[in-house]
C-alpha cells in the first residue's frame, strides 16, 4: 500500500512547543490551522509516495545519507513570507545545511526514482512552516504586517534525519536516523 512520506530535521521537543504555540496563534487569530498537521520541522526532500513493503529501502537510503554527516547548529532567525498564504520561521542557510538537503535529494533520486519536480525549479530555502494554504489573503496582509518584524531567536542541534508518514489526517515521525560522522571528520 503506498503512503506519503517525507524527510526533514525536527527541533528538540521545547522548541517544538514553541513553535507549536507559534501555530496555534495562527490557528486561533488568522484561521489557519493547516500547519498544525505536522510537527515543526525543515523539509529536506518534499512528499513522496511510497509502498510501505519496500520501506526498507528507503530507510537504507536515509541511514547511508545521515552515516555523513555530523549533528549541526541550526539558527532560527525572524520570520519571513512566500506571499500570498505562507508565513514561517526564517532558518539561517549554512553550508551544512544547503549541503545536508542536496545529499537528501540526489541520493533520493538516484538510488529510489524520487524526485521532486516543483523542487528542481527553484532554489531551497530552508525554512519552518507556521502558517499555509488556508491562510487566507486578506488574513496574510494582516498576519504578515504583525509577524515581519517579530523577534525571534532560537538555535538547535540538528541530530538526525526524521522520515515522516501521513496517516490519512496528520504527519507523524515515522524513522529517525542518527547523524554518526565525528564532527571532525566534516570538511
Amino acid at each position: 500500500m503506498n503512503t506519503r512520506f517525507f524527510v526533514a530535521l525536527l527541533p528538540p521537543e521545547p522548541l517544538q512547543e514553541t513553535v507549536d504555540a507559534i501555530k496555534q496563534e495562527f490557528a486561533d487569530r488568522y484561521h489557519s490551522r493547516g500547519a498544525q498537521l505536522s510537527p515543526p520541522h525543515i523539509t529536506l526532500q518534499p512528499p513522496f509516495m511510497w509502498n510501505m513493503e519496500t520501506i526498507a529501502r528507503v530507510k537504507t537510503c536515509l541511514q547511508d545519507v545521515a552515516s555523513h554527516h555530523s549533528p549541526n547548529l541550526i539558527t532560527l532567525d525572524g520570520f519571513q513570507s512566500f506571499p500570498p498564504r505562507v508565513i514561517y520561521i526564517h532558518v539561517n542557510p549554512t553550508p551544512w545545511l544547503m549541503t545536508l538537503q542536496t545529499h537528501v535529494a540526489d541520493v533520493m533520486k538516484a538510488s529510489l526514482g524520487i524526485v521532486d519536480a516543483q523542487a528542481q525549479q527553484r532554489a531551497f530555502v530552508p525554512h519552518m512552516t507556521v502558517a499555509f494554504r488556508d491562510l487566507t489573503k486578506p488574513n496574510f496582509v494582516t498576519a504578515w504586517a504583525e509577524f515581519r518584524d517579530r523577534p525571534f531567536q532560537q538555535t538547535f542541534l540538528a541530530t538526525a534525519l526524521t522520515l515522516l508518514h501521513h496517516d490519512g489526517k496528520r504527519w507523524h515521525p515515522f524513522t529517525t536516523f542518527p547523524f554518526s560522522r565525528p564532527n571532525d571528520a566534516d570538511p
